[in-house]
């Protein structure tokens, strides 16, 4: 019972983490409430439906749909970053309240476009069927997941530590002023931000629909848990998002025990409140400088 609740932990856990680590970019290195995060994680989902419906083969169109969604949702958030968010910068409130109205229309959008009933992905043949770990059989599609998000991680974290890009996103983070007056572009570093972050909700939508029906509010069911995520692991740590989404789906699947997923999703959200009384700022805080 405790295994398999623990491997049901990590496997919910692997998946927040991955609709929330793009949001560590772009609401914790920038500042941005983006609430049309969700609808880029909906639009990677249907950019997998497309491109199975045009390719046919399911194995060989999640090969394609992963790096097409991450470039379809990277072009949506630098547009949406262009047009409207970086007007909007040091003005959390009026973000939240503009990229509700988007994610709004990206979902009337997509009924237009594909309709209100939810569709449905292919699991390729090789995700079917599941794996016998320590007596718990746990499904091959949520091993992938897992191994996806675990290359996601690394490859964010060589990105912000090993990488010019990295360097000039955590020197605007820590002081955008003198980022400026060092000659880094911060209007490209921006864009940049939310190009990764925003693919990165791609990518997600693409492996959820390994586990589920696509629909036009998918994203609805991502987003709160994503903000939780990100917050409670400290606003802008990769590290902290990591340590979050496992402790929380985890935290998640135990309580499901004896209860419903939704009293479960309820009391989660009653002890990250809680946990944010006690500790503001996060498992991790951000150092910041400004000149005064």
């Amino acid at each position: 019972m405790i295994l398999s609740q623990l491997v049901a932990g990590v496997s919910v856990g692997s998946i927040l983490l991955l609709a929330a680590v793009g949001l560590a970019l772009t609401f914790g290195q920038m500042g941005v409430i983006n609430m049309a995060h969700g609808e880029f994680i909906m639009v990677g989902a249907y950019t997998a439906y497309v491109v199975q419906s045009v390719l046919g083969h399911a194995g060989i169109s999640l090969l394609v749909a992963i790096p097409t969604a991450f470039l379809v949702g990277g072009l949506l958030g630098v547009l949406l970053e262009q047009l409207l968010i970086r007007h909007m910068y040091h003005r959390p409130l009026d973000t939240l309240l503009a990229t509700f109205g988007v994610g709004i229309i990206l979902q009337q959008l997509a009924r237009d476009v594909f309709g209100a009933p939810a569709v449905d992905v292919r699991t390729p043949s090789w995700l079917q069927g599941s794996v016998e770990i320590l007596g718990t059989a746990v499904p091959t599609s949520r091993i992938f997941i897992l191994g996806l998000v675990v290359a996601v991680v690394a490859g964010l974290s060589l990105l912000m530590t090993h990488t010019a890009l990295g360097r000039r996103i955590r020197a605007v983070v820590l002081n955008r002023n003198l980022a400026e007056t060092s000659g880094i572009s911060t209007r490209s570093t921006d864009r940049l931000t939310f190009f990764i972050g925003s693919g990165l909700a791609g990518v997600a939508g693409v492996t959820i629909t390994l586990i589920g029906s696509t629909s036009p509010t998918l994203g609805t069911s991502y987003i709160v848990d994503a903000f939780l995520v990100v917050v409670a692991g400290g606003i802008g740590r990769i590290k902290g998002a990591v340590i979050a989404a496992f402790s929380l789906g985890i935290l998640q699947a135990f309580i499901e025990v004896g209860t419903t997923a939704s009293i479960a999703k309820f009391l989660v959200l009653v002890i990250v409140v809680a946990f944010l009384q006690i500790r503001p700022q996060g498992l991790f805080s951000v150092r910041t400088r400004s000149l005064a």
